[in-house]
């Protein structure tokens, strides 16, 4: 057989059901050998979106996303998508075409050493040189792609290999092995834990990802700790649940830390580094911590460990259900709750024109009823719904926050649909990232999916506004001009809804939501409000 079709009956047996990316003279063997699989193929607009879908797919399913780009341009073009799923730890594989291996060696049409461009954003890339090791390569790339921590892997295809003639067959997939922490630890954890009179949990996007949500609720619920969770932790306790405080994730002095302030021990779940640093809930290095991760602990000046659960999230937490004493709820976790809440929503029926970010959140809860899959660009907004937005289940908002690239949303909400079909998908952004990728309208439209867009324009790069504005009191450089949204919409056939008061707001999202349609809802935004919530927080004294 081809070293294609090897390479695509090595995907199916992986259980690939879409490939997102753009075909190319260098990987065309590969797009014909798709034509006899089962595997669809989603022609995207820019391979940089490709890799966005496969990002937020692999979030999704737990399974890696595949994309595809040709050589050169093709490759790069992927790269800051794959440099999101890498930093997000999302299980993603990148194939890549390549010029023949006859040309490689010398200055050639379009080439370049995408191995070495992409070693740095992946958790392993490998060249296939000799079609025979297909089965091999793919084999390790699924596995290594899942493996705690999950992350982008890639996989370079030259376009004379592909032609070859080969023999051999797919690998079998192997169940992953699920790993109990050491005893020794497990010991001392219980033994800090007992001894606590305020300990908090941390819980972080390792929760979402080894499905531990439900276990951790139930140690929560028994040894009555309060739970803080990232902004890719979201959703892991619902938003009326006693125990949780919310998030945590601004690098300012939010009110969530006032839990940490009073806290003598943290216990960390599942929670990455490049979440959110520990110096910004740790700064005084004064609070010991346990963690509890598939990875041993980062180093870190603020992250005093005493004990290491290293092994499955879920297996950590059963084995300290058994050793630790049922605690009382520390007194002040009541009323610091009933206060963030106060925060949280004192605005949320503030009624004018523009309007205010929190009452864009607020309609949105409301319209939205806690059901849907809610994919959040990055902007000014993704501050405001990494603090304000809560969902009732983990893996119902995606905010793409390690890497925190701008134009994820509309590609992001695409994959959402094809993952959970039955789920309704928003995709929240700024005006600035969807011009990025709003082009795979074009995309969804093909496909005939129905999710909505939800646009805070304000005609500038928010977030930098926010932050020259803190910095140097005065703005340079991010004021651009938007185009007719609702004609750009038009175009692709897509509905387009203006929204320039909030008393129009909660209709139009509800009516959006329950159509059977792309609906593209352009909403006129106050971000006077940043700068108000920078002093806000730069004011914070813990007074409980």
């Amino acid at each position: 057989m081809k070293a294609s079709d090897l390479f695509i009956r090595c995907l199916e047996n992986e259980g690939v059901q879409y490939i997102f990316g753009i075909p190319g003279e260098e990987n065309t063997d590969l797009i014909d050998s798709l034509i006899s699989s089962n595997i669809k193929f989603i022609l995207v607009h820019h391979e940089q979106a490709a890799a966005f879908m496969a990002d937020i797919y692999g979030r999704l399913t737990g399974k890696p996303g595949v994309c595809l780009g040709t050589l050169g341009p093709g490759a790069t073009n992927l790269l800051t998508g794959i440099g999101s799923a890498y930093l997000d730890y999302s299980p993603v594989i990148a194939i890549t075409g390549q010029a023949g291996l006859d040309r490689i060696h010398k200055e050639s049409h379009q080439y370049v050493d995408i191995i070495g461009v992409f070693k740095e954003v992946t958790k392993w890339n490998q060249q296939i040189k000799v079609p025979h090791t297909i089965p091999e390569i793919i084999r390790k790339a699924f596995k290594t792609a899942v493996i705690e921590k999950p992350g982008a892997v890639h996989i370079e295809l030259p376009e004379d290999v592909a032609m070859m003639d080969t023999e051999g067959e797919p690998l079998p997939v192997t169940p992953m092995p699920r790993s109990r922490p050491a005893e020794e630890e497990i010991k001392k954890a219980v033994e800090l834990i007992n001894r606590a009179k305020k300990p908090i949990i941390l819980a972080g996007n390792g929760v979402v990802r080894d499905g531990a949500a439900e276990s951790l609720r139930k140690f929560a619920e028994e040894k009555q700790i309060p739970v803080v969770n990232s902004f890719m932790a979201k959703g892991v306790l619902p938003s009326n649940h006693p125990l949780t405080l919310f998030t945590v994730g601004m690098q300012a002095r939010d009110y969530v830390l006032c839990g940490f302030d009073l806290a003598d021990l943290i216990i960390t779940v599942g929670y990455d580094f490049v979440e959110y640093l520990p110096k910004y809930w740790n700064d005084e290095a004064m609070n010991p911590i346990i963690h509890i991760d598939a990875r041993p602990a980062e180093i870190d000046a603020y992250y005093p460990v005493q004990a290491e659960l290293v092994g499955n999230v879920t297996e950590g937490l059963e084995a300290l259900s058994t050793g630790v004493v049922e605690k009382e709820l520390w007194p002040e976790v009541k009323k610091l709750r009933s206060q963030i809440i106060e925060k949280l929503h004192s605005s949320d029926d503030v009624s004018g024109s523009p309007i205010i970010p929190q009452r864009i959140i607020a309609d949105l809860k409301r319209a939205e009823k806690g059901n849907a899959i809610v994919i959040s660009d990055v902007g000014a907004h993704k501050l405001w719904m990494a603090r304000m937005y809560q969902p009732e289940m983990p893996n119902h908002t995606i905010i793409s926050n390690g890497f925190a690239s701008m134009g994820i949303a509309i590609p992001g909400a695409i994959a959402a649909k094809l993952a959970k079909p039955d789920k309704p998908v928003i995709a929240v952004t700024g005006d600035g990232g969807f011009l990025m990728n709003g082009v795979e309208l074009a995309t969804a439209k093909r496909l005939g999916l129905a999710f909505v867009i939800v646009i805070f324009h304000d005609s500038k790069y928010g977030l930098i506004e926010w932050k020259q504005l803190n910095k140097f009191d005065r703005t340079n450089a991010i004021e651009f001009t938007d185009p007719d949204f609702l004609g750009f919409a038009k175009s692709f056939g897509v509905k387009g809804v203006k929204v320039t008061h909030s008393d129009e707001l909660l209709h139009a999202l509800e009516e959006a939501i329950s159509s059977q349609e792309i609906v593209l809802i352009d909403v006129d935004v106050d971000y006077s409000e940043n700068v108000k919530l920078s002093k806000t927080l730069g004011d914070y004294i813990c007074k409980l």
